[in-house]
């Protein structure tokens, strides 16, 4: 942040009651979230703002995409392997048993099981960025690649397979769309954590004619926190942070100067 940001931060550096953290509730009750209710005495809400929604098979046909015409599919998150399968299991493709997978992480390529015998089937996987995902993608620059995504997705691997000039097709087979927040009262929260800019477009999609005043915004990773102030709202927490890997890190800190000044 500027300077000028950093002193409009200071300025609206004020108690922290309540907490609006646009997610799914954690699954795990040692989540650090909870260590923070317990830690500052506040509450904090889980609402997702955004949801995943499957292209039906009569859109995904429009695409004129055939999945039987090439040999690698490029996978970086668990919805794309379950709407690729529901895609092929409506349209009632056999995927060959010698197709290829390219997984952005090991957890992903794990995730691959739910829907094939993995141990039977060439799997590639880095260990969560792109960059790893390239240079396993290099060593096999003649399969003819397939990239199943979202309809908001990151550019750096169409970039790269772009520049790279390999056979690359893109398709999409879900949509990230903004979940229904009207029942939700945006003005009770003092602290709204948002991890996406898809998260902060459901915001203005939302509440078309939200004004932020004294609600602090929290973003996670500099995209989000780009929307954010696209979006012509005031940025207040960042993370990751170098002393805060986490959003549960940065909110800490925050907090604990907030409610102790």
């Amino acid at each position: 942040m500027n300077e000028t940001s950093m002193q409009s931060t200071e300025d609206r550096l004020t108690k922290v009651n309540r907490l609006l953290v646009s997610q799914s509730r954690p699954a795990d009750e040692k989540s650090p979230y909870f260590d923070l209710v317990s830690k500052y005495n506040i509450q904090i809400d889980f609402r997702p703002f955004i949801q995943i929604e499957g292209v039906s098979y009569k859109d995904f046909r429009r695409q004129k995409i055939n999945i039987l015409d090439h040999t690698a599919i490029i996978f970086t998150s668990r919805n794309a392997i379950d709407h690729f399968f529901r895609i092929c299991q409506e349209g009632r493709v056999e995927v060959p048993a010698d197709m290829k997978y390219f997984c952005i992480s090991e957890q992903t390529a794990n995730y691959l099981q739910k829907y094939i015998v993995i141990r039977k089937r060439k799997i590639f996987s880095g260990t969560k960025t792109a960059t790893e995902l390239f240079d396993l993608i290099k060593k096999h620059k003649n399969e003819k690649f397939l990239f199943p995504c979202s309809n908001i997705r990151r550019n750096d691997i169409p970039e790269f397979m772009d520049t790279s000039s390999l056979h690359f097709t893109e398709a999409v087979m879900y949509e990230t769309v903004a979940t229904d927040l009207s029942d939700l009262d945006i003005k009770q929260y003092d602290i709204i954590a948002f991890f996406s800019p898809s998260g902060v477009a459901s915001l203005k999609t939302n509440f078309p004619e939200f004004q932020q005043n004294g609600i602090r915004l929290a973003a996670f990773g500099p995209t989000t926190a780009k929307a954010i102030i696209d979006a012509g709202l005031t940025l207040d927490i960042e993370a990751p942070l170098p002393n805060a890997p986490s959003m549960t890190g940065a909110l800490d800190l925050y907090i604990k100067k907030a409610n102790n000044s």
